[in-house]
């Protein structure tokens, strides 16, 4: 008889924890090995207890999910982890699945989903809720921004016109001007008001950060 599936739940809220945790325990074939409520502990736990899967929300108190996921990794290589979230636009799946994450099941999903998502990652099968591998598959298909392009357009989405941003950002005029047109090449859109659109929608900048 195979050993039970190891989990380590890191979500900074009690109740999606005890959700997943009720869950894991009604399953003789997985059991629950630690709790975290954010980044550093996650990291310092998996250290300690080297689960076989993780279940990793994408907000964190201290950082986002897909940075703990690339710390995570970057020191064990075959950490397996399922990204759990509210956002389903194609720049956080992107972001998470570029970080190590090999599973993306939405928050709306059911805790036998989850379950399903566990079972997969932990045989080193991917596993997407419904239509958001479509969602990655799109991501994917369009150029990357820069960083210079990304910090353009955020300021953009931030309401700033072309004179403030060069005053932000210590760059010529003619720079941001194309700077700009790049960005609404790659995102395929005609000006500030439909790239700030596009970038809201898909998550490329979320306004407040």
């Amino acid at each position: 008889m195979k050993p039970p599936i190891r989990i380590l739940i890191v979500d900074d809220h009690a109740m999606v924890r005890f959700a997943i945790s009720q869950a894991i325990q009604r399953h003789s074939d997985l059991t629950l090995v630690g709790e975290a409520e954010n980044g550093k502990n996650a990291l310092a736990l998996y250290r300690k207890l080297l689960p076989d899967v993780v279940t990793m929300d994408f907000k964190l108190p201290d950082r986002d999910g897909d940075e703990v996921i690339a710390e995570i990794r970057a020191e064990f290589p075959e950490a397996r982890i399922v990204l759990i979230s509210i956002f389903e636009n194609a720049e956080s799946i992107f972001r998470a699945t570029k970080a190590g994450a090999i599973a993306y099941v939405s928050k709306a999903a059911k805790v036998s989903e989850i379950i399903q998502a566990i079972r997969r990652v932990a045989i080193g099968k991917p596993y997407f809720s419904e239509g958001l591998e479509e969602k990655l598959a799109n991501r994917h298909a369009q150029e990357n921004l820069t960083p210079r392009e990304l910090e353009v357009l955020k300021l953009v989405a931030s309401g700033l016109s072309n004179k403030e941003i060069v005053a932000a950002l210590h760059i010529s005029l003619s720079s941001v001007k194309l700077h700009l047109q790049n960005i609404f090449s790659k995102l395929g859109v005609q000006d500030r008001t439909q790239a700030t659109a596009i970038a809201l929608q898909r998550g490329i900048v979320r306004l407040g950060e």
